[in-house]
């Protein structure tokens, strides 16, 4: 297997619960209960009897988003799919969700077939998020077995909705890193996304094809998740995707994100093949890094400002890793703890679950043993309320420290305007 961890049971069993209202059925009645500072508080002030209460009325809700996505109306269908990725995405629920797998897939899987556009692509959403949830294990394998054939299927159809095809792309990515047990199957998946991306290459006279944004933003996807599987190939299975010649012609692409992608890809091969053979190099070096450093001092009037200001940041780590092999560096502070982020195959990995979790990522950096696990982080850390209140800066607090920094910065800044004053004007 890719991963491999066991996983203990987060949630505790509760009593039955009432059915859910249809007047309950939207993603709003999740907003107060959704993260994981208000169990806590609810625990402050009531104790065990209100923690159990937030929990058994936390469950009550998701038992009705989980009904709400075989209703009629797709507008339910999709509000009950939003509630469940929030959910997921802002707590641990392994024993809960591993309870009700089956139905979740099942319900995933029709949405993924009869739905359209948005709803699709919510379907693909939860559907990573549900692995993340249930881990690297049988569990997600079964999941994502009845899964892969539907993503497979809608990404290779160009006739159905490019909103969802795009979602597909980047969920397949992450489903086959988290639950795929065969790497011949990862290689498998990886040609599907290389038949995608590869339409984006420049042609040999250095003209791009016509491609539109929507298309264009589907073959970007499609290259990150290949990236993605890239960190969990094999030497030999490197050695063969590394002397991909074509790759620095997606450089060309007029999409700012599909330029910074195949950016942050080069910069993750040339790691790879470093780690592989440190004496590693390519025929082409000159000329890509000649190509890299233009992009990296790109002036293009065509090109708007804020595209070229995040091109050039970018650029400039990715020309640094290629010449140099080096990486800037990332510290991310959760809770007690801190993770460096100190590779291109990290941030890779990194970016790939904080799309899915959003907000959330903190929080499963501390407590989702899966993800812990993938970065090597240990097992989740126990910290008791108190020591988290003692932790925590008032707002007070807080208030007179942003306060003093805001003047701070205000002199500082008024000094510097004083020595640009124009004398000519008085």
């Amino acid at each position: 297997k890719i991963f491999s961890k066991d996983r203990s049971s987060i949630w505790g069993q509760h009593g039955n619960v009432h059915p859910f209202s249809d007047e309950d059925a939207s993603i709003e009645t999740l907003s107060h209960c959704s993260s994981f500072s208000d169990t806590a508080s609810v625990a402050d002030e009531g104790g065990e009897a209100g923690d159990d209460t937030a929990q058994e009325d936390f469950q009550y809700k998701l038992k009705g988003f989980i009904d709400s996505t075989v209703d009629k109306s797709a507008k339910t269908r999709q509000g009950a799919l939003d509630g469940l990725k929030t959910a997921m995405a802002t707590r641990i629920l392994y024993e809960f969700i591993s309870e009700r797998r089956m139905t979740i897939t099942d319900s995933i899987e029709r949405c993924l077939k009869k739905g359209k556009g948005e709803e699709q692509r919510a379907a693909a959403s939860l559907a990573c998020l549900l692995c993340i949830q249930l881990g690297s294990g049988i569990e997600s394998e079964e999941v994502f077995k009845t899964l892969k054939p539907i993503f497979k299927n809608i990404l290779a159809d160009g006739s159905a909705n490019i909103q969802a095809r795009q979602a597909v792309a980047t969920g397949l990515g992450l489903c086959t890193l988290v639950a795929e047990d065969d790497i011949l199957d990862v290689h498998a998946t990886m040609e599907c996304f290389e038949n995608l991306f590869t339409r984006s290459y420049a042609r040999m006279d250095g003209t791009c094809p016509l491609i539109s944004p929507q298309t264009s933003q589907l073959h970007t996807n499609a290259l990150l998740s290949w990236a993605l599987l890239l960190t969990i190939c094999t030497a030999n299975q490197l050695k063969d995707i590394l002397h991909l010649p074509k790759l620095p012609r997606l450089l060309e692409s007029e999409d700012v994100n599909m330029r910074i992608a195949a950016g942050e890809t080069i910069a993750l091969l040339f790691e790879l093949a470093r780690d592989m053979d440190s004496e590693f190099e390519f025929d082409a070096w000159e000329q890509l890094c000649d190509k890299l450093n233009a992009l990296a001092t790109d002036c293009n009037k065509h090109r708007a400002k804020t595209d070229k200001r995040k091109q050039r940041s970018v650029f400039r780590d990715v020309l640094k890793a290629v010449e140099e092999g080096d990486f800037q560096c990332e510290t991310i502070r959760f809770g007690t703890e801190r993770m460096i982020i100190d590779s291109w195959v990290r941030k890779r990995t990194y970016d790939a679950f904080r799309e899915f979790v959003g907000s959330g990522m903190n929080y499963h950096l501390q407590a989702n043993e899966f993800i812990r696990d993938v970065f090597e982080l240990g097992p989740p850390m126990l910290v008791d309320s108190a020591t988290m209140k003692a932790m925590k800066i008032s707002r007070f607090e807080r208030h007179l420290h942003n306060s003093a920094a805001f003047k701070a910065r205000t002199k500082a800044r008024s000094k510097f305007r004083d020595k640009r004053v124009d004398v000519g004007e008085f």
